[in-house]
């Protein structure tokens, strides 16, 4: 018989990508949201300076979206979508690429930005098949990606400690060198000026392979997860060039860029590149209801459709596609999204946000300041022989102060909600202002 548990004791819940015994000996617990807020058990107020995880881009316990969970929970709780359907599903999909950049008219439904990445490699691998061209089977991630957690997305991922603990991964993926380059833009404002040329490394990768093996490329318009590393001036479009001349499908794993993160709706339109599949998930619900949302190109679609009519397309899918609960938050936030026109917000607000970001570059132990849109990163000089330690303390210590922030390794990344005012930026980082200043 298993320990009987009191209901709230911390020791049943083993916490994702945490350290549980340190974690437990002193819990940072949340009871409330409203709005940018966060509020302990205690009732202290904490600034969301991370929309959750990069997924409340509107902010916390918004009205519309919680009416639109109530009354679908109350109407049809669930309904599948393998060879049936409701209606929920459909208008989401509608609603979603009405949004979405020319040419994307086709959504496939996920729960998670794990399963949208697993879902679109395998969409490319399906595409090149059902186009004649077999061979192509290779997938091209890039180091320091983040891709999620699941087996094709630590493969095409490239972050160690998501890697190194689960054996070989998936066979046949190799890697883009990443473009974080310190020695020339360390403290650039917006896309840095050094690097473009690095993605001619997707050239190297087919001269070792051959293009006729290489199905898709995947990268993250902005590689976030890793600490916010924002492509070089013109770089993603060369790296589209590339994938066209070799007839290598573009993935854009937009899982945080989408739904208004860069002032625009999709970061590929922020970036002016045309990719052949997108990944979406956190903001396109709020982050209240799971869901992720894969955008497949009208070329890439078609290519399912040459079949009989009474053939199923693409043997993929989830019990939960298109759930009608997570449909109906779909439709809310979108609506929230269009009625306060947070898409294009930051457009507004990028300026003063980099202004008060950079504005810490003379604090200790800071060695570099990346900003675009309305993300942040603030890289620390690492503790000999104590790596992540320098940016860990920061964070429990802002949290002590009422700022929520993210750290990976010795950077701290923001990216707070978009519904924030410049009067609330400025609390934030008078906040984090003190915690630099004061923490050894």
């Amino acid at each position: 018989m298993n320990v009987q548990l009191k209901t709230n004791d911390l020791e049943a819940f083993w916490m994702p990508f945490t350290a549980n015994r340190q974690f437990k000996a002193a819990p940072r617990l949340f009871s409330k949201a409203e709005g940018l807020y966060y509020f302990t058990p205690d009732g202290r107020r904490v600034i969301d300076g991370t929309s959750g995880l990069w997924c409340v881009n509107a902010g916390h316990c918004r009205p519309r979206i919680v009416a639109a969970i109530k009354e679908q929970a109350e109407t049809l709780d669930f309904a599948g979508t393998f060879q049936m359907g409701h209606v929920k599903a459909f208008e989401a999909a509608s609603r979603l690429v009405n949004v979405a950049p020319e040419g994307f008219n086709h959504v496939f439904f996920t729960n998670s930005g794990s399963e949208s990445v697993e879902t679109a490699l395998k969409m490319a691998l399906a595409y090149h098949r059902a186009k004649g061209n077999a061979s192509k089977v290779r997938l091209i991630g890039r180091e320091r990606g983040y891709h999620g957690v699941n087996f094709g997305g630590m493969s095409v991922g490239g972050m160690v400690n998501n890697r190194k603990w689960f054996g070989a991964l998936v066979a046949g993926v190799d890697h883009l060198r990443h473009t974080h380059d310190l020695s020339r833009n360390a403290f650039s404002k917006g896309e840095p000026e050094h690097g473009a040329e690095l993605a001619d490394d997707l050239e190297r990768l087919v001269a070792l392979h051959d293009a006729s093996t290489i199905a898709a490329v995947i990268v993250e318009p902005v590689a976030c997860s890793t600490g916010v590393l924002i492509p070089p001036k013109g770089y993603l479009k060369r790296l589209e060039a590339i994938c066209r001349k070799h007839d290598i499908l573009l993935i854009a794993d937009e899982v945080i860029t989408a739904f208004g993160r860069l002032g625009t709706a999709f970061g590929s339109d922020y970036f002016g590149i045309k990719p052949d599949i997108i990944t979406t998930a956190k903001g396109v619900t709020n982050g209240t209801i799971p869901m992720g949302a894969v955008f497949a190109s009208d070329k890439v679609f078609a290519a399912f459709q040459t079949g009989p009519d009474w053939a199923i397309d693409f043997f993929h899918g989830y019990t939960y596609s298109g759930h009608p609960i997570a449909a109906a938050a779909a439709i809310g936030t979108l609506d929230t999204y269009v009625e306060e026109g947070l898409l294009t917000r930051v457009s507004g607000l990028a300026s003063y946000w980099e202004e008060r970001l950079h504005a810490l570059r003379e604090m200790p132990y800071v060695i570099d300041i990346r900003n675009i849109g309305l993300i942040g990163a603030i890289e620390f000089e690492p503790l000999p022989d104590l790596p992540t330690k320098r940016a860990y303390d920061r964070f429990v210590r802002a949290f002590e102060k009422g700022l929520l922030v993210r750290t990976t390794g010795d950077i701290m990344a923001l990216s707070p909600p978009l519904i924030i005012s410049k009067s609330q930026i400025d609390d934030l980082f008078d906040i984090l202002t003190d915690v630099l200043k004061t923490t050894p």
